[in-house]
């Protein structure tokens, strides 16, 4: 194994020895937390602060057709009641700040509401309990309009419109492509040449991140006719430029603090109360507060998108992947919030750690009337990595080989070119399997202990055999094993010298036992592990030599002709 050169690697990359790991660090707001210090944005207290409150959709998809507020605004209490068209600028989309995709989410509602609890009208009050009681005065009059929650009937050319923007319910890319895609060498003749081919379907549900904290602002008036907003997002820069579009004021006439956040893994990103937190100041000038409650959180702030995955892959004989084929559907919910740039990020991301020759892949975002998906911890990544995971492990099971052996075959090594057309370099996929193995008690034979991730970019020849001979000193025996590498699967063990001097028993060998959903040739290659101890043996040597097999070449397979290691 390489581990260790590859650590000396990231160390001088890294400009540290890795000793960080494994040893405590002081958080710096460890000491804030401890003693109740730490500042959060609700904590900002103000005299004459109000309270703002929405009314919410009662209906996944349906057309306003009026909107009553008479009761309303008679109620104790009430200071002001906010509408679409009271906002300077109504539509936004976060990501319009860095000019990708277009502006298709009201701040509120105006013509329709296109998910259940959408916000169609703001209560400003003195009290948050006045501010909801005003809330259940609005009458509201909606025409309901059928909805969809599939990202695959979304797509069909009968589906309800769910999006304005995007009629036919995904989002553009780049003005042009329905789908963000991905070509890289040819597909066709991988499958014309396969062996095997393996099929996926995989489903993904939404994920509501579920903050301690939920999502709030607390805004004020400041001299100069400025006005700061207090809130935890966690990207202050956003939130300033995204409130300032939507309000249609200069960036400087806002003033933003931010600080400890009570929890976010990406749901924190989108503003989702500031804006009206801010009008709401503009509008009385007075402090306004706007906090979710618990139900609002659950209900409507942005959660992981839901995803969808196809994969199919192309297998040869001896278990490499030949070529791989991606579908996707990322269901954005209503509105594009992150989940176009999410879709950017899983198409820079494939074919995940792998080396594969050719690869397609077509990944859509996609509108329903569900809650609008944003960001979440590895958002674009994680979902498609758990179907390439799931794929691998079916993969394994048609070529007949364990998991860890399939994915050693196929993972990248230094020097491999990626789809993206990036040349993988400091990888450590091969050397951290065979820790995991060794952790594991996994049995790898000799045949994949030697791999290495320090050889890729070359087809090199897979080894007809691997041979395994251990030296024990004097008085201990002497075992030697051959490694077939046909198929990379059957492997053939024998005793070749025995020295029994001083020695009452030798080592037998015994077979282990077939884990579950493993094929037959998964066994092979892993009794070698199972030699019952004997007497001691210090400074036992292992010598591992290869021979080539000049029928068959991959770029996977990477063994030096000679490893010795103690």
């Amino acid at each position: 194994m390489s581990l260790d050169f590859r650590k000396d690697i990231f160390a001088n990359e890294r400009n540290d020895d890795l000793n960080v790991v494994g040893k405590p660090i002081l958080r710096q707001d460890i000491l804030g937390h401890v003693t109740g210090t730490s500042p959060f944005f609700d904590d900002h207290k103000f005299d004459n602060l109000l309270h703002l409150k929405c009314v919410r959709s009662p209906h996944h998809h349906a057309r306003i057709l009026s909107i009553n507020t008479t009761l309303a605004e008679q109620s104790p209490g009430v200071q002001r009641i906010i509408l679409a068209r009271d906002i300077p600028v109504n539509l936004n989309t976060l990501l319009s700040l860095i000019d990708f995709g277009r502006d298709d989410e009201p701040t509120l509602a105006e013509k329709k509401v296109s998910y259940l609890g959408e916000p169609v009208a703001a209560v400003i009050a003195n009290s948050e309990q006045q501010a909801l009681d005003a809330v259940a005065k609005i009458d509201v009059h909606y025409e309901v309009l059928p909805a969809v929650f599939d990202v695959e009937d979304a797509l069909k050319h009968d589906a309800p419109k769910v999006n304005n923007a995007y009629p036919d319910n995904h989002f553009i890319f780049n003005e042009d492509h329905k789908f963000q895609k991905l070509r890289f060498g040819d597909t066709e003749a991988g499958f014309a040449r396969a062996a095997h081919i393996v099929k996926g379907r995989y489903q993904l549900c939404p994920i509501e991140q579920a903050p301690i904290e939920p999502n709030g602002a607390i805004a004020a008036p400041e001299t100069n006719d400025r006005f700061v907003c207090f809130t935890p997002t966690q990207g202050l820069f956003f939130s300033v430029g995204t409130c300032a579009k939507i309000l249609n004021v200069d960036l400087n006439k806002l003033h933003f603090v931010g600080g400890t956040v009570g929890g976010a893994f990406g749901g924190k990103v989108d503003s989702v109360c500031e804006p009206l937190a801010i009008l709401g100041a503009m509008l009385t000038r007075r402090p306004v507060r706007y906090v979710l409650n618990r139900a609002e959180e659950m209900q409507v702030s942005a959660p992981r998108s839901a995803e969808l995955w196809e994969i199919r892959d192309a297998l040869a004989e001896d278990g490499r992947i030949l070529a791989r084929e991606f579908k996707g559907w990322f269901d954005a919910g209503a509105y594009t919030r992150l989940t176009s740039y999410g879709v950017v990020k899983c198409t820079g991301h494939l074919p995940g750690p792998y080396t594969i020759p050719a690869v397609k892949s077509d990944i859509y975002c996609v509108f329903t009337n569900r809650t609008p998906s944003t960001a979440m911890r590895g958002f674009g990544v994680l979902g498609v990595d758990f179907a390439i995971e799931r794929q691998m492990d079916k993969g394994a099971r048609a070529a007949g080989l364990g998991p860890l052996e399939f994915r050693l075959i196929n993972a990248y090594r230094d020097g491999d070119m990626k789809a993206t057309r990036r040349s993988a370099s400091n990888t450590a996929l091969v050397e951290c399997i065979q820790v995991v193995a060794q952790k594991g008690n996994y049995p790898l034979s000799p045949l994949y202990q030697q791999m290495t991730s320090l050889t890729g970019g070359t087809h090199t020849e897979i080894p007809e055999t691997v041979t395994e001979t251990t030296v024990l000193p004097a008085g201990h025996s002497t075992v030697s094993k051959t490694s077939t590498a046909q198929g990379l699967a059957e492997e053939v063990e024998k005793q070749t010298s025995i020295t029994t001097k001083g020695l009452s028993h030798i080592s037998s060998l015994s077979e282990p036992k077939l884990s579950d959903g493993l094929g037959a040739s998964a066994l092979s290659g892993r009794s070698e592990n199972n030699l019952q101890k004997t007497t001691p043996a210090p400074q036992a040597q292992t010598t591992v030599s290869t021979a080539p097999n000049s029928s068959s070449k991959s770029r996977y397979s990477r063994y030096s002709s000679s490893i010795r290691r103690r």
